[in-house]
């Protein structure tokens, strides 16, 4: 039996990769690797489709991070409000600036903030809101928002699972101060390596952020803003992003097509397994997570089934080898519920479907057989 992966890059029809094959053909033949005309023109077209003034693309998506938190003045002992069930993302970008987390709840149907927690949680030294739009799901930001104005903090919406999820007609990452996102070869928007960049509409924060990725320079080895990194997307990356960015809204929807069959069929099992997807245009399911407390003997039966699962994530940043012991004193009961529980099916725009009902035929076998207590692996 093929197992069917958790996701596959290489389902790309024969269309796509000429455009892309040419796309990375036309850089080559360039002689312009770095911070060109590609990197240029993305940025551009990526501004316009968020509905941002600006993008300014980086390294990676944790550099993003970072470098929004340096641009409005995070520094050493500071503070800033981020969620703990997000893959230490944010945490690694708070911590690099020599900042501190300041952990905040999740809502238990949605698994991203907590509007009411961060209201409660504010402290002196908090200096800002990291909001994550988690797998694909935007986080409720009218209240976020109306708690980053109420508190004169600025918001950063970590949206590496989001591109092109909306809300009131409000694209992710044009809703705070600065919108952040991850072009790794597995989001909506991916590339073939690392890659990221930010979308502001503020003209000072993009001045700053345009040096910052860029060792802080003015103009050419003339360094005026401290904090400044090597971190620039690449041209090669910039064509291959421009060449699928016209495709995303389509693959998108694909995507919200398969979870939405996941979570039909998969609606009688709510007793045991809990599906938290909705399917209006503020999700675009990057991934599809489930929730239940039989998630190490479903997992093992689907792998015996040719079946991939993942953990999207395991272990809360609060609970991370390296600082539990200095955050022992903090608890957050629903972040840590979720992560126990939380698993990850195929979700990813080529799978077929044959293969969805693979999945679908696997968990409802399990669900059938544990309730006489005939499963084995």
């Amino acid at each position: 039996m093929k197992t069917i992966p958790i996701n596959d890059l290489s389902r790309i029809d024969d269309a796509e990769k000429k455009a892309e094959l040419d796309a990375i053909a036309r850089v080559y033949n360039s002689g312009w690797y770095i911070l060109g005309p590609e990197v240029r023109s993305f940025e551009d077209e990526f501004a316009s489709y968020i509905g941002s003034k600006h993008c300014v693309g980086v390294g990676n998506g944790t550099d993003a991070l970072e470098l929004a938190l340096r641009s409005l003045g995070v520094g050493p002992g500071d503070e800033v409000a981020t969620v703990a069930n997000a893959g230490m993302y944010s945490t690694a970008a708070i911590y690099a600036l020599g900042a501190k987390p300041r952990y905040v709840e999740i809502c238990a149907d949605t698994m991203t903030m907590d509007p009411e927690d961060v209201r409660e949680k504010m402290g002196e030294c908090t200096r800002a809101i990291i909001v994550t739009h988690l797998y694909g799901q935007m986080a409720d930001m009218p209240a976020i928002l109306d708690v980053s104005r109420k508190t004169n903090l600025p918001l950063i919406e970590d949206c590496a699972q989001a591109h092109g999820a909306v809300l009131n007609g409000t694209k992710a990452g044009n809703w705070g101060d600065i919108g952040c996102f991850s072009f790794y070869p597995t989001k909506n928007l991916g590339g073939i390596g690392d890659g990221g960049c930010l979308v502001t509409s503020s003209e000072e924060v993009y001045s700053k952020l345009i040096q910052l990725r860029q060792y802080g320079w003015k103009g050419k080895y003339c360094s005026e803003v401290k904090g400044g990194r090597n971190s620039r997307l690449d041209e090669i990356q910039a064509a291959i992003l421009r060449s699928r960015l016209p495709l995303l809204d389509h693959l998108n929807g694909r995507r919200r097509k398969i979870a939405r069959i996941y979570s039909t069929k998969l609606a009688e099992l709510q007793d045991r397994l809990v599906c938290t997807q909705n399917f209006q245009l503020t999700n675009v399911s990057h991934l599809y997570v489930i929730r239940t407390r039989e998630r190490e003997n479903l997992s093992r039966w689907l792998m015996s089934n040719g079946v991939s699962t993942d953990v999207h994530y395991p272990i809360p940043d609060h609970h991370q080898p390296f600082q539990k012991f200095l955050l022992k004193d903090i608890s957050l009961p629903v972040t840590e519920n979720v992560c126990e529980e939380v698993l990850t099916l195929p979700c990813f725009p080529g799978l077929a479907e044959q293969e969805i009902d693979q999945v679908l035929s696997a968990i409802n076998k399990y669900f059938a057989q544990s309730r006489v207590g005939n499963t084995s692996y």
